[in-house]
């Protein structure tokens, strides 16, 4: 131990970029772990989101534009836009605030802004789908068109 205080001493000093590049992803991966586990809102994978509406009477919440919507989405999802969800304009999921309610959006992105937003708002079981649209197609699963 006494030998390799002073070799790590003079690594950091020699190579300081890398020294501290290393600290800072250390501290963003303890800060993701931090987060996750404190985080109100859960990532599902396609299994457990139809689990989900099948066990439990989740509701789907989709994201995507009205265009978007209408060429495809899960059976009996609602069309609400992240607008309206960060505008508190919630009125007809309102009624949902202990039921499971899983959003979902394009590919899996801009649902987690929206699941803290409703979490924030007093909805009891938030939950984003994993991949979004994008993998719930890849996986074959079944959609509606309008």
């Amino acid at each position: 131990m006494e030998e390799f205080m002073p070799m790590a001493t003079a690594f950091a000093k020699n190579h300081t970029l890398i020294v501290v590049a290393w600290v800072a992803v250390f501290i963003m991966v303890i800060f993701s772990f931090i987060k996750a586990a404190t985080s109100k809102t859960k990532v599902i994978d396609n299994a457990e989101a139809i689990a989900l509406i099948n066990n439990q009477n989740a509701v789907v919440i989709d994201l995507r534009s009205i265009d978007e919507f209408t060429n495809g989405h899960i059976i009996n999802s609602l069309n609400l836009l992240p607008t309206e969800i960060k505008n508190h304009n919630i009125g007809k999921i309102e009624q949902h605030k202990d039921t499971p309610v899983i959003l979902v959006c394009t590919n899996g992105v801009t649902s987690t802004t929206s699941a803290e937003i409703l979490a924030k708002q007093g909805f009891n079981h938030v939950y984003t789908l994993k991949d979004g649209l994008a993998g719930w197609r890849a996986a074959s699963l079944p959609l509606v068109r309008k």
